[in-house]
């Protein structure tokens, strides 16, 4: 049996609102985004695969497609072996793959606002980089909102951020235009920056929610060139506080900042996301991990900001 997720729920660009999945495990409350799942699909057999990461059960294909199963329990540190007999699927898509992740049951979807949101103690559910975008205080329960991205780079690191990708593109000149940088994973940040920085960028703030970018960004009203203080934003889009698409609809509905050019750098980017963008105005929007791809869009947007302050 399967349940998929009907992506017509979905909400709005710009509300800085997240809908999220309630799952648990061994009596504990955890969400995933709404947008990052296909469909909730029953246990089923699974060929286990060799020398695999320990969380990682194996495979089984659903609909002619091979997903790999993450215990999540497993991953986690809390196994349920008495609750295993009923567990779920949560079937994933995000990073242009798809994964499966074993839960014990779903609860249902909550509407939530990011501002509701807060950034837990680093030291949560894996160490010092952490696994959780948030804990969402929702009625009478606090939903601990995973960090599945990290997960999946944990057990998987050639799905993360490749510093070699920036390193195949040769010698680079270095660029001290100031370039903003929003993202909420410390691990991502950390990654983001070092490959920004070897590809000759020298001048990067860095921010862990919208809130923090938009403040920051309103200590530059009036100023005359305002490109001369923010040449770019490259954005995630789930953050606490305020979310990336809520950060792009601000500044490109201001007249003040609507001609600083904006990246949307997501694991979220699919066809709906897309479109959710390109209506708040993105000027480009890339899918992790792909960060060769994110310099070679940054060097075209530079260019396109020298020339217009050439003309004018």
């Amino acid at each position: 049996m399967s349940s998929g997720i009907d992506t017509g729920i979905l909400l709005d660009a710009g509300t800085n609102e997240i809908e999220i999945m309630e799952f648990t495990i061994h009596n504990d409350t955890f969400g995933i985004n709404v947008a990052k799942v296909k469909e909730i699909l029953m246990d089923s057999e699974i060929k286990a695969m060799p020398h695999s990461h320990p969380s990682v059960e194996g495979v089984f294909k659903s609909r002619d497609v091979l997903l790999t199963v993450i215990n999540l329990p497993h991953y986690l540190g809390l196994n349920s072996d008495e609750e295993k007999e009923r567990s779920l699927f949560i079937v994933t898509s995000f990073n242009k793959m798809s994964v499966a992740f074993r839960v014990d049951a779903v609860v249902g979807i909550n509407r939530i606002s990011w501002k509701n949101i807060e950034k837990p103690d680093k030291t949560i559910y894996g160490g010092s980089e952490g696994v959780t975008t948030g804990i969402a205080n929702f009625e009478d329960r606090l939903i601990t909102i995973l960090d599945f991205e990290k997960i999946v780079s944990d057990i998987s690191p050639e799905n993360g951020i490749q510093v070699s990708s920036i390193t195949k593109m040769g010698k680079r000149s270095q660029n001290n235009i100031p370039i903003i940088v929003v993202e909420d994973s410390t691990l991502l940040a950390k990654m983001i920056l070092e490959c920004l920085n070897l590809a000759g960028f020298t001048n990067i703030i860095q921010f862990n929610n919208g809130e923090e970018a938009w403040d920051y960004l309103n200590g530059f009203r009036q100023q005359k060139n305002i490109t001369d203080a923010v040449a770019c934003i490259i954005t995630d889009i789930e953050m606490p506080k305020m979310d990336g698409h809520r950060l792009t609809k601000l500044i490109k509905s201001d007249n003040e900042f609507n001609v600083i050019p904006v990246i949307i750098f997501s694991s979220l980017i699919n066809n709906e996301m897309r479109k959710k963008g390109e209506h708040l105005g993105a000027d480009a929007q890339l899918s992790k991990p792909d960060i060769g791809n994110l310099v070679s869009v940054l060097d075209g947007l530079i260019k396109n900001i020298n020339r217009e302050l050439q003309e004018s």
